[in-house]
């Protein structure tokens, strides 16, 4: 299977290759050195460097904050899925600033800028302590350990001598009960009408 990826550069960079590749195709290149694409990374992977011939530009690789899809066709009808892209290579100038961090924020299209903040769940903030207390929990239950299932969980302590408090009885709603007679529903009726105008 081929190998996919994204290329985004500056418009520069962009005019250089375009260039390049008008020239090879129509083979008008003299110098092959010229003529020569070539991407090469560090050893940590993330970053790089991008020549066009003898011209060095700053690369790096960023995780997208989505996977995008990538089609080709054969025949301007139908569609066939090629590859899901997941990351990007960046090529900038010498004096553009390097990316923080490996995500890229920003998605390919202007809908999606600043798309992980604005399209994404935030990671629940938890407690430290209550996440502690489940991982033991969990560990004494694949050692075949009885949990103490009478500890408070909203508790500061360890003890197994604190119990569950019983649950509240539920407080029965204030309903009326039927008329027995046609009177007094019928009288009950009147007074919601004459509220109602």
């Amino acid at each position: 299977m081929d190998e996919q990826f994204i290329l985004r550069v500056s418009p520069s960079v962009a005019e250089q290759i375009e260039r390049l590749m008008n020239e090879s195709a129509a083979g008008s290149s003299s110098n092959p050195d010229d003529a020569s694409l070539d991407l090469s990374f560090s050893e940590d992977g993330r970053s790089g460097t991008f020549m066009i011939g003898n011209q060095r530009f700053p690369a790096s690789l960023l995780d997208l904050p989505t996977v995008v899809e990538s089609y080709k066709t054969y025949d301007d009808s139908f569609l066939v899925k090629t590859a899901d892209i997941g990351q990007m290579v960046m090529v900038r100038e010498e004096d553009d600033p390097a990316p923080e961090g490996a995500e890229y924020e920003h998605g390919l299209t202007p809908p999606m800028r600043d798309a992980r903040r604005r399209r994404f769940r935030r990671e629940p903030d938890l407690n430290a302590e209550l996440v502690h207390r489940v991982e033991k929990d969990l560990i004494s239950i694949m050692q075949g350990v009885p949990v103490n299932q009478n500890a408070s969980v909203a508790g500061g302590g360890e003890g197994g001598d604190r119990k569950k408090a019983a649950p509240a009885p539920a407080p029965k709603p204030d309903v009326q009960e039927p008329a027995a007679n046609g009177e007094e529903a019928e009288a009950d009726r009147s007074d919601s009408d004459e509220s109602d105008s």
